[in-house]
């Protein structure tokens, strides 16, 4: 059978897209598909093969006479470029003094897919780069799909501790989320203060103009304890009509009965509501970690409370700071 070098050339672009056909100078005379594409697509024709592959065993390959010598060899090559990937080849010595050289990238191939875009049919349908392909394949694809699951389960994971800490009516912190922040900062011994706010006259909205009403209330609660404190506090919603105020680093008492104070005025300021003034107040008792020998959180939540009961006792609409208590331990 005569085959035509076009035919050859097909055969060799499909059984093995990585070789080159080299003059008995050392020249590219033509060069597979996939080599023309780690050269980003240059036709290499004319090029000198050992400017651009390194022969890095045998050693003291230098020109295409030694290079010749090295027919059957198991070759160790490199791209001369960057990157410098490293390559496998065998030399197979043609009429005239011309060669045939076929490369392989060996345990290299992810580096390469990676480095060039070289995908399936880059390589030859026997080629068993091709298994190694799929299996990068695979598994980059099971990657992904783990850390996408992972993301969906952290996502989830933040989702519902978020809303095991908040108030579902008012968007603020819950108890759960409070005791949290205090055990941190008692076992941290960073100094807080703790304002116990209780509402006045909220019974009678529900009374009067229903849950509905009350409910718009609370949430107006809310955003006007978020308006009168900082990024740093917190505000919790701890019972129906009850909230605890923490204050990061407040241990100035006068500072302090100001904060309250305000608080009380603004909760005072009318809640429209369907065409109706909601009127309410607000009871507060507070404390301050910096005067316990060693801060407690429970021993200062008793304590704000009945700071809470004292303002009550006094005619609602005040505050109680719990230092200020004739019957302190």
């Amino acid at each position: 059978m005569t085959w035509t070098n076009a035919t050859l050339g097909r055969l060799l672009d499909e059984l093995c897209p990585m070789h080159a056909v080299l003059s008995k100078t050392g020249h590219v005379i033509e060069a597979g598909p996939t080599l023309r594409k780690v050269f980003d697509g240059s036709t290499l024709a004319g090029a000198r093969f050992l400017d651009l592959i390194d022969v890095r065993r045998p050693h003291s390959v230098s020109d295409m006479a030694a290079f010749r010598a090295c027919e059957g060899a198991r070759l160790r090559l490199r791209l001369c470029a960057a990157p410098h990937t490293p390559l496998k080849g065998v030399l197979l010595g043609l009429s005239d003094g011309a060669a045939l050289v076929n490369l392989s990238f060996g345990i290299s191939i992810v580096d390469a897919v990676r480095d060039f875009g070289l995908t399936g049919a880059d390589f030859a349908a026997t080629d068993l780069a091709t298994e190694m392909l799929y299996l990068f394949e695979a598994k980059s694809a099971a990657m992904d799909a783990s850390r996408t699951l992972n993301m969906r389960l952290q996502g989830a994971r933040v989702e519902a501790e978020e809303r095991a800490f908040t108030d579902t009516l008012t968007g603020l912190q819950n108890r759960r989320a409070l005791d949290h922040v205090l055990d941190r900062l008692t076992q941290s011994e960073q100094d807080f203060a703790l304002m116990h706010v209780d509402l006045d006259f909220f019974k009678q909205v529900n009374d009067t103009l229903g849950h509905a009403a009350g409910d718009h209330v609370l949430r107006a609660v809310a955003g006007r304890l978020l308006g009168e404190v900082r990024a740093d506090d917190l505000v919790s919603r701890v019972g129906g009509d009850e909230f605890v105020v923490i204050l990061s680093g407040l241990t100035d008492r006068c500072r302090l009965d100001d904060m309250a104070r305000r608080i009380i005025e603004r909760l005072e300021e009318p809640v429209p509501y369907e065409g109706q003034d909601c009127r309410i107040s607000a009871s507060i008792g507070a404390t301050m970690s910096c005067e316990y020998d060693i801060p407690d959180s429970h021993r200062m939540m008793v304590d704000s409370d009945r700071a809470l009961y004292a303002a009550k006792g006094r005619g609602r609409g005040c505050h109680v700071i719990h230092e200020w208590l004739p019957n302190r331990d």
